[in-house]
């Protein structure tokens, strides 16, 4: 079947996704709005996205039925490329590319392998010697869990703010004892001032796919960067043709990606001043909701952009100008798990005040006759999206679609893509974009 020569309405196709936490139900949901069939397999077995997309306990029994298997997180590496070996259309990540995301000093040292410019670190097992580390080398450093750990240790990092390093000697020497049950390695990486900023696109296991996303992640919990972190709490971004951000950073990494068979999304989270570019972390795999906000902006199929993906085959991928926006919609537990708070608000309703859908993706979500409620246990709602020519102007947008929804004790950031109007000169000085 070549869906190229066909149109939508003469070519269904057979979309199987798998998935640990249903993560890509947003995902499934346009597909379906395209015309397709979607079957999704999730390991949680909750009621999470019932009524939106048809889900199905075992994908090993669903897998001949697919034309597309779509993976849509790391820990199926190996999985995927089984189904590869047998045959089957994949798009979702292989053995190394999990492994680039999982373990945090294998992701550097690939980054330094390929040419990329990476900060100064050094990895420790023993808080002790971290210590006695900075007291000799005074400075600033950013103190990471290291090897292979989970997204939720992830966000135990903490970002010195003291010259000499003090401050990051006192958060090891407190909580060393609680921290060593938990962190078997860390790293502690040389601070750099500048612009976080990531860069992503679509792999089809060949080579890249154009125009590349540029985004602007916003991970803390409350407006102004502050609070703890959470998977994300919304992201500026916009499409753009091949720049300095793409070419010294992912770019360097086609080969490795060809070789290991991947075909899926890739994306690098950076720090970039007036001194270049420095990688921090790889993402390989759709990021969530950056998926979400990346349907406002592309006006082609997703389901032609994901059979390309997964024959290998070039795409000339169709998107909007100007900027999207994304903001998490959200009511507790999150960011936390919390099973009194999770069975207070589950089921609860997610009312509309006017019945317009434009701009709202599914987070953990069921529909129950007609009516939205929230499934789960995480209190992750929704991602409301806006795009428009200018920042300003897509921020009205989607603050205004987030104005629609009312759900009982909800939350969001009010600040994203805020602090473009003064990052934007500074990448723009430094050549970046």
């Amino acid at each position: 079947m070549d869906i190229r020569n066909n149109s939508q309405q003469e070519s269904k196709i057979k979309f199987l996704l798998i998935s640990w936490w249903g993560n890509s139900g947003d995902l499934g949901w346009q597909l379906l709005k395209e015309g397709h069939d979607v079957k999704m397999s999730i390991d949680l077995k909750d009621d999470r996205l019932e009524g939106f997309v048809e889900k199905v306990a075992d994908w090993r029994e669903w897998k001949e039925w697919a034309d597309v298997i779509v993976i849509d997180d790391v820990g199926f590496g190996k999985i995927a490329d089984e189904l590869r070996k047998e045959g089957k259309y994949v798009v979702g990540g292989s053995v190394y590319t999990d492994a680039l995301e999982q373990n945090r000093e294998l992701g550097q040292d690939e980054m330094r392998n390929v040419g990329m410019n990476i900060l100064p670190h050094w990895n420790f097992t023993d808080f002790e010697n971290a210590t006695k580390f900075i007291r000799e080398n005074p400075g600033r450093y950013v103190f990471k869990p290291s090897g292979t750990i989970s997204d939720d240790e992830k966000g135990i990092l903490f970002i010195g703010e003291e010259e000499d390093g003090r401050d990051i000697i006192e958060v090891l020497e407190h909580n060393k004892i609680t921290w060593a049950r938990k962190i078997k390695k860390f790293q502690l990486q040389k601070f750099a001032a500048g612009v976080e900023i990531a860069v992503g696109a679509f792999f089809n296991g060949n080579d890249f796919i154009y125009p590349v996303n540029v985004n602007f992640e916003h991970k803390k919990l409350f407006p102004g960067d502050i609070g703890p972190y959470t998977g994300e709490m919304g992201t500026l971004m916009f499409w753009s043709e091949p720049n300095n951000l793409f070419r010294y950073t992912i770019e360097k990494m086609r080969d490795k990606l060809r070789e290991s068979g991947y075909r899926g999304y890739v994306d690098v989270n950076c720090i970039v001043n007036s001194r270049g570019i420095f990688p921090l972390e790889f993402t390989m795999r759709f990021g969530y909701p950056t998926v979400s906000i990346q349907m406002e902006g592309v006006t082609s199929s997703w389901a032609e952009l994901l059979y390309a993906l997964s024959h290998g085959d070039s795409y000339d991928l169709k998107t909007k100008r100007g900027f999207q926006i994304g903001v998490v919609v959200a009511c507790p537990p999150f960011p936390y798990s919390d099973k009194m708070f999770a069975n207070i608000y589950k089921d609860f309703s997610i009312l509309f005040k006017k019945p317009n859908f434009e701009g709202v993706h599914l987070g953990d979500v069921k529909l129950v006759d007609g009516d939205w409620h929230i499934a789960g246990n995480t209190g992750y709602a929704l991602v409301i999206t806006g795009s428009n020519s200018t920042v300003e102007s897509a921020r009205k947008q989607v603050y205004r679609r987030v104005e629609n929804i009312m759900l009982q004790n909800m939350f969001y950031r009010t600040d994203i893509g805020i602090k473009w109007y003064h990052e934007s000169d500074k990448l723009q000085t430094w050549g970046i974009l």
